[in-house]
């Protein structure tokens, strides 16, 4: 029925920053930014990662599956079997001074790679932040962010990488 089902993909616990761990518990803080200098300075807290959880190539082609950072669905296309499991969006909170509009920068393109070698890319990164996001009341703003991870040819393993997620007050 399916040409080739060796290419495996388990790509949970796949991205992002390490969960429920803030941006200053790693010393030197590359994702914390002052702003003017006199604001309550920005903190970024990865309350969950991307994950695409499982999936099968069942043939050379390829395919891709997305992640809705709105609703969290995953969507697969191509020569790419869903193999069940728990997909989800990742989740951030960043908090600073109350009120203040902010600019959440992300890549448009991540790398994942696997133990054994093989290598795949999320592209399309994209978050459910409003065009002006702002913190509210409180100092706070949680956004969900997704993207579409792109399978090309025979990978297999456990992919993971990074997100790097800035933020600066306008």
């Amino acid at each position: 029925m399916y040409r080739n089902l060796s290419g495996l993909f388990c790509i949970g616990f796949a991205l992002a920053l390490t969960p429920a761990l803030s941006a200053q518990d790693f010393g030197s803080d590359p994702f914390t930014r002052a702003g003017d200098g006199k604001a309550r300075p920005l903190h970024i807290e990865i309350r969950s990662s991307l994950d695409f959880s499982r999936a099968t190539s069942t043939g050379a082609s390829g395919g891709s599956i997305a992640i809705d950072p709105d609703s969290g669905a995953r969507t697969v296309s191509g020569d790419v079997l869903d193999l069940g499991g728990s997909p989800f969006a990742g989740s951030a909170v960043v908090t600073g001074e109350p009120g203040r509009p902010v600019r959440i920068e992300m890549p448009s393109t991540i790398r994942l790679s696997s133990a054994t070698g093989g290598s795949v890319e999320i592209v399309r990164l994209r978050t459910n932040l409003p065009p002006a996001p702002r913190l509210d009341m409180y100092g706070r703003l949680e956004f969900a962010f997704g993207g579409d991870l792109l399978l090309k040819g025979n990978v297999s393993g456990q992919f993971r990488g990074r997100i790097p997620i800035t933020a600066e007050y306008e």
